[in-house]
């Protein structure tokens, strides 16, 4: 693997969620269309003005489960944006700290 950093490419088309409070809604994935990695990295944007807690899982239930605990999710503040690197097949959702925030989820590779 090269050491040098390369911009993020997009692999896939961007999906989206609104993350609600108490309950995450039904996860959602991002395919990842390159067939030469098991693992992708996700631009990942928080679109509102509260924090979400995105829950990650191999099904969708189980990244619902996930989301329903600080410690099995990770926290993105309002606003942000992140990448981050999951399984190909990975499925998301996210809890939101108040109120309801727009989760976007772009599958892809590079920094």
């Amino acid at each position: 693997m090269s050491s040098s950093q390369i911009p993020f490419l997009p692999l896939g088309p961007t999906v989206s969620f609104t993350a609600a409070t108490p309950t995450a809604p039904t996860a959602v994935q991002a395919p990842v269309k390159s067939t030469e990695t098991s693992a992708g990295q996700f631009r990942i944007v928080n679109s509102g003005v509260v924090a979400v807690f995105l829950a990650i899982g191999k099904t969708s239930a189980e990244a619902v489960t996930n989301a329903s605990a600080v410690a099995t999710s990770i926290p993105l503040l309002a606003g942000s944006s992140q990448i981050l690197r999951f399984p190909a097949g990975a499925f998301f959702t996210a809890t939101s700290a108040s109120s309801t925030s727009v989760v976007y989820i772009t599958p892809g590779q590079g920094l």
